[in-house]
């Protein structure tokens, strides 16, 4: 899968378990062709899904506090902007196109999730930071851009933190 919109995180070796349940929440969430595939790295799913990724998010929130038991092997979800291949300008000029999420009194932080990759993480956030005039926070930001690498392909999001899904964190 070369374009992806969520990235699903669930247990190793749990991958077509993790599957199926996006795929019969996906369906009542309203989308009957959603594409979901283990993305290789253990643990990890990648979906197309046709609706809003950032409304999927919101409803996935709803499942947890309506009826938290059903979701077994979806563990984090991260909505994606945009999928590009994994080299450093192109993964800046993805990042350039998103900086209008940002705004001009928001600050923000990198984040790298990479796998199959050996681009140096650090030299990629200073690259991408090039082109993104907004102050920076580690611990407390506005929004964070979200670089998730997997082998040849880079999905791209900038969110705000409750953005993500971790279903752990919400359960507590």
């Amino acid at each position: 899968m070369r374009v992806f919109n969520l990235l699903v995180s669930t247990i190793r070796r749990r991958e077509d378990e993790c599957c199926s349940e996006l795929w019969a929440f996906l369906r009542e969430f309203g989308d009957e062709d959603a594409k979901i595939r283990p993305a290789g790295p253990p643990g990890l799913v990648m979906v197309k899904t046709s609706l809003d990724p950032f409304l999927v998010i919101e409803k996935f929130k709803g499942i947890l506090n309506e009826r938290p038991w059903e979701l077994r092997y979806t563990l984090k979800v991260v909505p994606i902007d945009l999928c590009v291949e994994t080299d450093q300008d192109k993964i800046k000029e993805a990042v350039s196109k998103l900086i209008s999420k940002i705004g001009r009194d928001e600050t923000f932080r990198i984040t790298v999730n990479k796998r199959i990759s050996d681009i140096d993480t650090m030299s990629l956030i200073r690259y991408v930071a090039e082109v993104i005039d907004r102050k920076v926070d580690l611990k407390n930001p506005d929004k964070i851009v979200q670089i998730e690498i997997i082998g040849s392909i880079t999905g791209i999001s900038v969110l705000k933190p409750s953005d993500i899904l971790s279903v752990q964190k919400a359960r507590v």
